[in-house]
């Protein structure tokens, strides 16, 4: 008996595994469940970024076709999952800690599963580079961010001065992003010229509420325990050093391949990338693929991460077809039970508020619930476009749902209700805070594994 055929007629070996999430993970996905190989995607939950990739921190995504008026990043990325789980494909919202190609299956772990599968399509992407500046964690969520779509509508921010570093198209779309909250916006090039499409410099160039600062570097930042106050910055002809007075600075600045898992196992190029054959994403390692970002660094675009998406899956079909190794789930698509789409919101105002209820939303219901319920108070903080926000909404929904009755939980969009915001002290998002008796028992910022949140909750309960 082969080695192949042995893998065969094992049934706790998976078709295929895909790792990570984005464009290129969830069209593989797509692809991969039409093909009815049930394929399981980890989609990543704080390792390398969020589930979804890149474009959960984009604002309005204006040419990947079939989206005429343009549509947001983390809207995609929701169509995108729900049409790879009406197919079949099977999500978690998990990290993969290990993956061993040594052997055949292959082995992927995360810290809740361990997987064996006879194929992997690699779409773990690239994270968002920081400075290192000395101050850097000091001032990190206190003005510092590598997400102006995230952060940019927190109220610390509204007619403020604030900075971004970059020189690509990223940077100049945070740029104008920022316009719409801040007074000025200082783009930091440190060339004379920048690297973004000739589209977006012109927009750049012409917004009035934008300085470009040519030849320029941060060298640090300063502000005072709570918050950033300003930058501290150096002309790279002259030498000379001043300081910019701007309450937040966003960075735009490149990115790492997240290929720590493989490395040693796959062959890398010089910084890192996964190397695939030429015109293929096939990798050095026999049925393993990779597709979008974590192997493109020369388009990284989601049109092109799509792509290569759909040909890791084409790939990964063909090569378990060639070697007898597929096992067909015949399945009719069905319309998913997609936990990322809004839940309703049934308080916004005094007629519909319902003391009784576990779920909240808006300002009016913050109000009631923090003077008249004996309750333990939950209170998530999001922004319109926030990646993480919509990352953090299944997992707390399934959380609440489990002290149904027991607590209350409101809901409150910082840009439709700002003063709460400020008067919350909320300087990014997603924030969530517990509240018991009129009183702060703590704060948490960005996204959190479910046990966490389950675990705070039962403190306070008992």
């Amino acid at each position: 008996m082969s080695l192949y055929t042995s893998l065969m007629t094992n049934p706790a070996v998976e078709n295929l595994v895909i790792i990570g999430s984005g464009p290129a993970g969830y069209t593989a996905a797509i692809y991969a469940a039409r093909a009815n190989l049930k394929p399981v995607v980890f989609e990543g939950f704080q390792a390398g970024g969020l589930p979804g990739g890149q474009l959960m921190t984009t604002t309005e995504v204006e040419n990947f076709p079939g989206f005429p008026e343009g549509i947001t990043g983390p809207e995609l990325m929701d169509r995108m999952k729900a049409q790879a789980e009406r197919w079949g494909a099977e999500l978690y919202t998990e990290d993969v800690i290990a993956v061993d190609l040594s052997q055949r299956p292959f082995t992927v772990r995360s810290e809740e599963r361990e997987i064996k599968t006879n194929s992997i399509v690699i779409a773990t992407g690239a994270t968002a580079k920081r400075l290192g500046l000395p101050c850097e964690n000091q001032f990190w969520s206190r003005g510092i961010s590598a997400c102006a779509i995230c952060d940019g509508a927190t109220p610390i921010f509204h007619r403020a001065k604030l900075a971004v570093i970059g020189a690509g198209d990223s940077a100049a779309e945070e740029s104008i992003y920022l316009t719409k909250y801040g007074d000025e916006v200082h783009m930091l090039v440190r060339g004379d010229k920048m690297r973004a499409s000739k589209a977006m410099q012109d927009r750049v160039l012409n917004n009035p509420k934008i300085t470009v600062h040519w030849n320029t570097e941060a060298v640090d930042v300063f502000g005072n325990e709570k918050h950033m106050e300003g930058l501290l910055i150096r002309n790279n002809k002259t030498g000379e050093e001043s300081k910019l007075d701007v309450r937040g600075l966003f960075y735009a600045i490149g990115h790492n391949p997240n290929t720590s898992l493989f490395k040693g196992q796959l062959e890398l190029d010089d910084v890192g990338y996964i190397v695939t054959k030429h015109g293929s994403v096939e990798t050095s390692v026999e049925g393993v693929f990779a597709a979008g970002d974590v192997q493109d660094h020369e388009y990284r675009q989601a049109i092109t991460a799509a792509g290569s998406g759909c040909m890791g899956a084409m790939l990964a079909e063909r090569w378990l077809s060639v070697n007898g190794l597929i096992q067909e789930f015949h399945q009719k698509p069905e319309t998913p039970n997609n936990e990322l789409e809004q839940q309703a919101k049934p308080t916004a105002t005094p007629e519909e508020f319902d003391l009784a209820q576990t779920r909240h939303y808006g300002g009016y219901a913050l109000r009631k619930l923090f003077h008249d319920s004996d309750r333990l108070l939950m209170v998530k903080y999001v922004s319109p476009g926030c990646g993480p926000c919509h990352t953090l909404k299944p997992i707390l929904n399934k959380v609440v749902d489990e002290f149904d009755g027991k607590i209350h939980f409101v809901e409150i969009d910082i840009q439709a209700d700002p003063d709460i915001a400020e008067n919350a002290q909320v300087t990014g998002t997603p924030t969530i805070q517990f509240f018991k008796d009129r009183e702060l028992l703590s704060e948490t910022k960005g996204v959190k594994q479910k046990s966490q949140y389950r675990q705070l909750i039962e403190s306070y309960l008992n």
